[in-house]
C-alpha cells in the first residue's frame, strides 16, 4: 500500500514538472519572440511585426495621396478584429498584469498591420463592415449629451475619420465640454478670450514692448516660414501670419518657457485639422485666403487652446535647458538597451549620444521625421493617451528606432548620425506607423510596470 502511495506521489510530482516545465518554456519563448520582433522574426502563427521591404504590386493597393476632404471611409482594417484578439492572447501570455483599459485599448490598436496582396483583397468586405462598425461606435459616443472621454479616447487611440477628427480633438484635450448644452457656448467665449489676446499682445507697436518680447517676435517670424518646408500650404504668407499670432500669444502667456524653437512644429496638425472644416480637397489646393476673417480667428484660437491644453501637460519639456526632454532621452537610451542589447551596444561603442537625435524627436514629436500625411494619425494616439502621453512617447519613438535596427549596426558613428538626420521615411504609409505604434503598445504593456523586464 505504502509503495502504491509513494509511486502515485512520483506520478503527481512528475506532472507537476511537467506543467511548470512547459509553462516555463511557453514563457521564455514569448520573449524570446518579443526579443525577435526587430530581427525580422514574426510572433509563430501570429502578425507580422516587421516593416514591409518590397512595396504592394497591386495598383489598387497603392496609398492614397494626403487629402483631408470629408470623407465617411476609414482606414482599411478587414482584419482588424482578429489580429487583436491575437496579439491580446500574446500579451496575456506574459503572465504581466494588464488593466481592462488597456486591454480594451488593445483590441482597437493594431488595424493596418502588414499583411499580402491577398489577404487584403480578400477582407475587403471586412474591411468596409468594420468601418461601419468603428463609424457607429463613434457615432453612438457623440451622440449623448454628455460625453464620456475615456470611452472616446478608446477609440480615438487607434485611429479618427477625417470629418470627426476637429470635434473629437477638441472633446480628449478638454478644451471643449463633454455636455454638449454647454459647448457652442464655451467655443465661443474662448475664441473673444483669444481674440482679446491677440489684441493686447500682437496687434501693438514695438515701442510698447519689451527687448525680449521683440527678440522673441522676430525668431518667430523667421522660423515660420521654415515651418513644414516640403507642404507648400505652410508657404502661404497668410498662414505664417496665422502662425506667427498663436505662437506669440501663447508664449506672452506662458512666460516660464517663451517660444522655444520647435513649438512652431507642434501648432501645425491643429492648424490643418482645424481648417479642414471649412477647406475640401487636397491639402495641396487649400488657400486660406478663401476663408473670411472670422472664421480665421477661430480656426486660430481653436490651435491656440488646444496648444495649450497639450503643452500643459510637458510644461518642462520647453522650460529653461528642457529637462523634461533630458529625462525622457534618457529613459528612451534604457528602453532599447533593455529590448535590443545589441544595437545599444553598437550605438555606445561608436560613441553616438541619444541626445544627438532624439532631442528633436521629442522637441517636435517627429513631425519632421515623418510625411505629413501621416502626422494627424499618429496625433490621434498622441491625445488619446492624454496625461500618460510623456511617458508613452518613450515607447513610441524606440519602435520608431529600432524599426532600422539592424541598419544600425552597420554604420559607423559619421554615417549612423547622418542616416538618424534623414530617416527613410518618405515613402511611408499608414501601415509602417500602424506598425511603430502597435510595437509601441505592446512594449508599453509588458515593461511599464516591469522595469527591470528583459534586461540583460
Amino acid at each position: 500500500m505504502k509503495n502504491e502511495n509513494h509511486n502515485n506521489w512520483e506520478e503527481d510530482q512528475r506532472k507537476k514538472e511537467i506543467t511548470m516545465t512547459s509553462s516555463d518554456s511557453r514563457f521564455n519563448q514569448t520573449l524570446r519572440n518579443v526579443q525577435g520582433l526587430l530581427k525580422g522574426r514574426s510572433i509563430p502563427g501570429k502578425v507580422l511585426l516587421t516593416r514591409r521591404s518590397d512595396p504592394l504590386d497591386d495598383s489598387n493597393l497603392k496609398e492614397s495621396p494626403p487629402n483631408y476632404e470629408r470623407s465617411y471611409s476609414y482606414n482599411d482594417a478587414g482584419t482588424s478584429d482578429r489580429m487583436a484578439k491575437e496579439v491580446e492572447d500574446e500579451v496575456r501570455n506574459t503572465s504581466l498584469q494588464t488593466t481592462t483599459t488597456i486591454v480594451n485599448k488593445l483590441k482597437v490598436s493594431t488595424s493596418n498591420i502588414d499583411h499580402t496582396s491577398k489577404e487584403v483583397q480578400k477582407s475587403s468586405i471586412g474591411a468596409r463592415a468594420t468601418d461601419s462598425a468603428r463609424l457607429a461606435k463613434f457615432t453612438k459616443e457623440l451622440s449623448g449629451t454628455t460625453i464620456i472621454l475615456e470611452k472616446l479616447r478608446e477609440l480615438a487611440w487607434s485611429g479618427i475619420p477625417d470629418y470627426m477628427r476637429p470635434l473629437i480633438w477638441r472633446l480628449i484635450l478638454g478644451y471643449a465640454p463633454p455636455n454638449s448644452d454647454r459647448r457652442e457656448g464655451v467655443l465661443r467665449r474662448k475664441r473673444l478670450e483669444y481674440l482679446d489676446c491677440v489684441s493686447q499682445y500682437y496687434d501693438i507697436p514695438d515701442s510698447e514692448r519689451s527687448d525680449d518680447e521683440i527678440n522673441m517676435l522676430r525668431q518667430i517670424a523667421v522660423d515660420c516660414p521654415r515651418t513644414v518646408p516640403d507642404v507648400p500650404f505652410f508657404q502661404q504668407v497668410q498662414v505664417q501670419k496665422s502662425l506667427e499670432r498663436i505662437l506669440y500669444t501663447w508664449a506672452i502667456r506662458h512666460p516660464a518657457s517663451g517660444y522655444v524653437q520647435g513649438i512652431n512644429d507642434l501648432v501645425t496638425p491643429f492648424l490643418v485639422v482645424f481648417l479642414s472644416e471649412h477647406l475640401e480637397g487636397s491639402i495641396d489646393n487649400w488657400s486660406i485666403s478663401d476663408l473670411p476673417s472670422e472664421k480665421i480667428s477661430n480656426v486660430e484660437a481653436d490651435c491656440f487652446w488646444c496648444l495649450s491644453k497639450l503643452l500643459d501637460g510637458m510644461q518642462d519639456h520647453y522650460t529653461f535647458a528642457q529637462p523634461g526632454i533630458q529625462r525622457l532621452v534618457f529613459k528612451l537610451k534604457e528602453l532599447v538597451r533593455r529590448i535590443d542589447e545589441p544595437v545599444s551596444r553598437h550605438m555606445e561603442e561608436q560613441g553616438l549620444e541619444f541626445l544627438q537625435f532624439a532631442f528633436r524627436w521629442f522637441n517636435c514629436l517627429l513631425i519632421r521625421e515623418i510625411p505629413f500625411h501621416l502626422v494627424t494619425r499618429l496625433w490621434d494616439t498622441y491625445l488619446a493617451e492624454g496625461d500618460a502621453l510623456p511617458d508613452f512617447l518613450v515607447y513610441i519613438f524606440a519602435s520608431f528606432l529600432l524599426t532600422w535596427s539592424d541598419k544600425l549596426q552597420e554604420l559607423e558613428f559619421q554615417d549612423m548620425v547622418l542616416f538618424l538626420q534623414h530617416l527613410p521615411t518618405h515613402n511611408w504609409t499608414h501601415q509602417e506607423l500602424e506598425t511603430v505604434l502597435s510595437r509601441a503598445f505592446m512594449w508599453h504593456s509588458m515593461f511599464n510596470n516591469s522595469p527591470s523586464h528583459l534586461a540583460s
